[in-house]
């Protein structure tokens, strides 16, 4: 390859380091590598050690619909009040999770008006008779449609803050990876191990989970960052599985404390 022929870095989505340098007679399929930068937190079965450089967190459906008063969880007398306690939690790490380059991925209910991909078990769900306010249908108190992209309900809740660095996903099923790109965002970012926060637990948060499992990712469900209405057995299924076939169940308490004592 002659001087004059030199190499450039095609732009990217994913991180830096995933990145052909190509000129016009040459690509380099190389990459350059990633400095592993490992933390090591409290978790269970087992403490375990990531690689930040590797890891991304999934928060899932923290939306008006689940989350807030006047949302349709609310509008069908579901206590909406539980599904509001990872709140706290997420708005204490996530800044530790942006600073130490952690992707922050927002997976959100965004349906299409027309819901020409939505089945009819989708359709079905919290709308057992037909007769009631299902996907589709309009929240009477806030004149807003179900889960409907760019509507009120399918907004993250606004005690959540969305940086500019963060990255969206909108979803159609119980799983977020399900007619969606973020397999291919993960990939392209180069993440092995996914952090797990949002709501429902035990519904499109463990779905979304296992799913992630089933294609080869690491995961870890952060418990104080999730959250359930469903009754109590839900959850402590949802645990027991997390820890028991999955992978991991962690605090994001812990890993914040881990973050803040390797930087001090």
């Amino acid at each position: 390859m002659s001087q004059s022929d030199s190499l450039h870095p095609l732009p990217a989505g994913g991180k830096p380091w995933n990145r052909w340098r190509v000129s016009d007679g040459h690509a380099d399929l190389s990459r350059a590598g990633h400095r592993v930068r490992p933390l090591t937190i409290p978790a269970q079965p087992k403490a375990i050690t990531l690689d930040l450089s590797r890891t991304a967190i999934l928060v899932v459906d923290m939306q008006n619909d689940f989350c807030s008063a006047g949302g349709w969880l609310d509008h069908i007398g579901v206590d909406y009040r539980p599904a509001r306690s990872p709140i706290d939690p997420l708005c204490t790490v996530l800044p530790v999770l942006r600073q130490a380059g952690v992707p922050v991925i927002w997976i959100n209910w965004g349906n299409r008006p027309d819901l020409a991909n939505i089945s009819p078990s989708l359709l079905h769900v919290y709308n057992g008779s037909g007769q009631g306010v299902g996907l589709g249908d309009t929240v009477p108190e806030t004149g807003a449609p179900v889960l409907e992209k760019d509507s009120w309900g399918a907004a993250i809740v606004e005690a959540l803050t969305v940086a500019e660095s963060d990255l969206r996903v909108d979803k159609y099923r119980m799983s977020g990876f399900w007619d969606t790109p973020l397999d291919s965002i993960l990939r392209n970012l180069g993440v092995t191990t996914c952090l797990f926060a949002g709501v429902n637990a035990d519904q499109c948060v463990l779905h979304t989970l296992a799913d992630a499992s089933f294609l080869g990712y690491d995961t870890i469900f952060l418990e104080d960052c999730c959250a359930t209405t469903s009754p109590p057995f839900c959850w402590e299924a949802t645990v027991y599985n997390a820890r028991q076939i999955f992978g991991f169940t962690a605090l994001a308490s812990d890993f914040r404390r881990a973050r803040e004592e390797m930087t001090s």
